[in-house]
């Protein structure tokens, strides 16, 4: 048997901006993972099981743009594998689907390294993550390549598509509480419609992608020196600015608000928007103060994290 495990991720700053070429910053969530475990089966064919999202099902039986068919098709078409041998495929995991935490390319990067270990085609990082941002394409039009990025090398990272990446350290740890909203939302849907809003007017919205910018390069600063109490007000700048460009939601804005009312420093959606998550940033003593206040406002569920 083959088993790899790939961590959940969040973004700090940047989202959608960083599709236009702005930096965004990302960091990986430990606490929750996908978990793939590949063994020979007894019975031909490729089986698949995956109970959090309640399939058990033979591979030929799913359409082809299936998320998981994706990757298994991609997979073995990539390294010649032919025949494909029978296999039973188990995964698992923690990570809420459709709520900005990198779910997807987790399933697709812990799925990769346990096919990959199994048939002894082993990949790099860079050939993995490569490969993941193929996926990501499938199912998210004009993704950022954050997503995959942080959940391959399961670092915290400085990410501006199309460049080298580049891991930024932590100079002193800080708390966050992720809440999720509990509204499953499709970043490829909020993608599109930003990219709709650039094109009608791209003066306007390469300006708002030049502030975030900004927010970022100043939010790295302030990690790497350890001045994390600065992220706060930078938080609800950068949330101002995606509510600017529709891709927040009253839920979202009413969890953030309840964040800041019970005294987090600052708070901001994360991700795609619409639905998934926001994160509040708190002195640590505070966390469980500000995580009830969220659940009261309304948040399925919180986590409360350090990055360090």
């Amino acid at each position: 048997m083959a088993t790899a495990s790939a961590p959940g991720k969040i973004i700090l700053f940047g989202e959608h901006a960083v599709v236009y070429g702005r930096p965004a910053l990302a960091v990986p969530v430990t606490q929750i993972h996908a978990d793939v475990d590949v063994t020979a089966s007894s019975r031909p064919g490729i089986w698949i099981h995956a109970p959090d999202v309640n399939l058990h099902a033979e591979l030929s039986s799913l359409p082809s743009d299936h998320p998981i068919a994706s990757v298994l098709h991609n997979f073995f078409f990539a390294f010649g594998i032919s025949p494909v041998p029978s296999l039973d495929i188990s995964i698992t995991s923690t990570i809420p689907v459709a709520s900005g935490l990198g779910s997807g390319a987790a399933v697709t990067v812990a799925l990769m390294r346990a096919l990959s270990s199994h048939l002894d085609k082993l990949m790099t990082d860079e050939q993995v993550n490569t490969f993941a941002y193929e996926i990501e394409k499938l199912h998210h039009g004009t993704p950022s390549g954050i997503d995959n990025t942080v959940v391959t090398y399961a670092r915290p990272v400085y990410f501006i598509k199309g460049q080298p990446i580049e891991t930024f350290k932590v100079g002193a740890p800080f708390t966050l509480v992720i809440a999720d909203t509990g509204i499953s939302a499709l970043t490829k849907e909020s993608v599109s419609d930003v990219r709709k809003l650039w094109e009608a007017d791209k003066v306007r919205w390469e300006k708002v992608f030049d502030e975030i910018g900004v927010i970022v390069r100043n939010a790295k600063e302030k990690i790497e020196n350890g001045e994390w109490r600065a992220l706060g007000a930078l938080m609800d700048s950068n949330h101002a600015l995606l509510q600017e460009m529709t891709v927040s939601s009253p839920e979202l804005d009413s969890l953030v608000e309840s964040a800041r009312r019970s005294g987090a420093s600052g708070a901001k959606l994360s991700g795609g928007g619409r639905g998934g998550n926001m994160i509040a940033l708190v002195e640590k003593d505070k966390a469980a103060q500000v995580a009830e206040a969220i659940l009261s406002a309304g948040a399925r569920r919180t986590i409360i994290t350090e990055i360090s």
